[in-house]
């Protein structure tokens, strides 16, 4: 399929939604098509692991004070949960913004260990959000991924070779670092994910540093250093930022009060939770409220 077929397919498949969808099925497992006619403003939201291709326009993310741009022919590359800031910077009604994407999969990450060279994983140098060209042989392989679509009974037996396929190429890719050294269990960056898992899990409890460090393994001063350079943020900064995105959804469904969503998120003041959360996204969580209902 060349490049332009495949700009092609994705908006006819975009067709059939709404422009206001963010992520378009595919019916492929959990592989996602993007297709903004227009650019957008920042949006603070919450990046899984991650594999984005960009076939057409650009958009770029902000992980802290650092900006990633990737534009048509490179793709971005997450390997952690990272709260960030991103908006599409280049797309037209002619020229939409266009890209592919799906979950990084740590299991078949780490299921692919034996295959790699021991010296590939010893990189000191390694972002959880990075961006690059991206190989022919793994465009080739999403695209295939693609073509899989509206075909159920080929993507069942094909899907997951071809998903093998790709998570191999994304160890193998320049901007692949970070997801190298998550091959090992006990490697800085696996630690990491682990304290951010148990943050993803208990976000709503109060939680200590100490905790957290220990659930990772580490000294409370070597952990807090670590997990900012994965991060770019605090443990405890990363966890209100899990509480405010996870209100603000919330409060988009217009079904609950203010005060019961701060509660919910694990607030204990509604008062301190509106001001957090004003300085957050700019507006007040009741004015997100109106707006919602």
């Amino acid at each position: 399929m060349s490049h332009s077929d495949l700009i092609a397919d994705i908006e006819v498949l975009a067709s059939r939604y709404k422009e206001t969808v963010d992520a378009i099925p595919t019916g492929v497992d959990s592989l996602v098509a993007l297709c903004k006619r227009k650019t957008t403003t920042f949006e603070t939201t919450l990046y899984q692991p991650v594999f984005c291709l960009v076939l057409q326009g650009q958009k770029e993310t902000w992980l802290g004070e650092r900006c990633v741009r990737f534009g048509a022919g490179e793709s971005l590359i997450v390997s952690h949960h990272l709260p960030v800031v991103s908006r599409v910077v280049e797309a037209s009604a002619k020229k939409p913004y266009i890209a592919l994407a799906m979950p990084v999969d740590l299991s078949i990450i780490r299921s692919l260990y034996d295959e790699l060279d021991e010296t590939d994983l010893n990189e000191v140098r390694a972002h959880s959000i990075e961006a690059g060209q991206t190989d022919v042989e793994l465009v080739q392989a999403i695209a295939r991924l693609f073509g899989l679509t509206d075909r159920p009974v080929e993507a069942k037996v094909m899907a997951p070779l071809i998903l093998r396929e790709i998570h191999f190429r994304l160890l193998l890719a320049r901007h692949g670092a970070m997801l190298r050294q998550l091959l090992r269990h006990e490697s800085t960056a696996s630690r990491i994910a682990k304290a951010i898992n148990r943050i993803h899990q208990d976000f709503r409890m109060a939680l200590s540093v100490p905790e957290l460090a220990q659930t990772a393994g580490m000294s409370a001063s070597t952990f807090h250093e670590h997990f900012k350079s994965v991060t770019a943020t605090s443990p405890l900064q990363y966890q209100k930022d899990l509480r405010l995105i996870e209100a603000r959804r919330l409060l988009s469904d217009g079904h609950q009060s203010v005060s019961s969503i701060a509660f919910e998120v694990g607030y204990e003041s509604p008062s301190q939770f509106s001001r957090e959360y004003a300085r957050r996204f700019g507006a007040s969580p009741r004015n997100d409220l109106t707006a919602a209902e």
